[in-house]
């Protein structure tokens, strides 16, 4: 499937919906990260992580139901609305989340930075509802929230230096996301360090040689997600003259030519799928930027042009049915075609 036009509309929404469904529940195959301190925590990831283990990996589970709140507050009225609330009733119980939250009392810094945002990002989605039963939900939620709130502030405390990679270590985007919870939450002390941190790791950076993106098998830009941590943080000018200095390339005639849509030559493979997301989140990073230079800047067409050729080619088989894609990719797709990141 590919979408045609900039927005979403309910019948593409239901594709999203339905590869969600067909995995949340979906405990193999199974990736993650797991630390063992004994044979008694060698168990199924349903039982170790009991609300969120499907969707090959914690993350991506965490995100689908993301993915389910964000179309049913977008389309109150579509057919897809009792299926994805029921869902998010089935994972959302106190039960379940007193699960997830002995698990990270036993592993603290279990999936993150990347996991943790996207956790806080569902608590942010449930929050801005205006939904008696997203209420509910978020009231559930609420302790596995600021559990990981609290141990994402310890662990960015301690950050001395940043993950510049495009996986899932990768440090600005994660950050993106949670000052956006932080924000919207009211948790003042964590927008300050995330701010605060983020000019200690990327304030005084320069000439960003951006063509040697991508870097392996990113699904992020490392050098984007750290210019659309920035745009939210600095004043529009302070923004523009940052990011003069941190990617010159963009002042040049052949910037266009540097940042083109990564190409996927085996879309089952589940590594190059990654270039599909890389295109997704480039999209909404390059739109993240634009929205914060002044009218008048010089880059504006260019970064326009950009955007919208990694927003169409990110969008070609976007709801492709294999596992590789299918469990995560439309997480992406939906977090660009309804402006998350530029909500307030």
């Amino acid at each position: 499937m590919q979408l045609e036009a900039m927005e979403i509309d309910a019948a593409i929404a239901t594709k999203f919906v339905q590869l969600v469904l067909n995995c949340i529940r979906q405990e193999y195959p199974h990736n993650n990260i797991f630390w063992f301190e004994s044979d008694e925590d060698i168990k199924p990831p349903r039982e170790l992580t009991p609300a969120f283990y499907g969707c090959l990996d914690w993350h991506s589970a965490v995100h689908g139901h993301w993915l389910l709140a964000r179309l049913a507050r977008y389309f109150p009225d579509a057919e897809f609305q009792k299926t994805a609330r029921e869902a998010l009733t089935q994972t959302l119980t106190s039960e379940k989340i007193q699960g997830e939250v002995a698990h990270l009392h036993r592993c603290p810094f279990f999936e993150c930075p990347y996991g943790f945002s996207w956790l806080l990002q569902l608590a942010t989605e449930l929050y801005e509802w205006d939904d008696s039963q997203a209420k509910e939900w978020l009231a559930v939620l609420e302790p596995l929230e600021m559990l990981i709130a609290n141990n994402f502030h310890r662990w960015l405390q301690r950050l001395e230096l940043p993950d510049r990679t495009g996986g899932h270590f990768q440090t600005a985007f994660p950050l993106s996301l949670a000052l956006d919870w932080a924000r919207s939450r009211g948790n003042k002390d964590f927008a300050n360090l995330i701010e605060n941190k983020a000019q200690k790791f990327y304030l005084h950076n320069r000439n960003y040689p951006f063509h040697f993106e991508p870097l392996g098998y990113d699904f992020v830009s490392p050098c984007l997600a750290e210019a659309d941590l920035m745009r939210r943080i600095l004043k529009p000018k302070d923004f523009a003259n940052w990011l003069t200095d941190f990617l010159p390339e963009l002042l040049t005639e052949e910037s266009e030519h540097y940042l083109q849509p990564a190409q996927v030559a085996n879309p089952n493979d589940y590594l190059q799928s990654h270039f599909r997301g890389l295109n997704l989140s480039r999209a909404w990073m390059l739109e993240g930027i634009i929205s914060r230079l002044p009218a008048n800047d010089s880059r504006l067409n260019t970064l326009h042009s950009i955007a919208f050729l990694h927003r169409q080619h990110g969008l070609v088989e976007v709801a492709n049915k294999h596992y590789s894609s299918s469990h995560w990719l439309g997480t992406f797709a939906v977090y660009l075609v309804t402006a998350r990141g530029l909500c307030r």
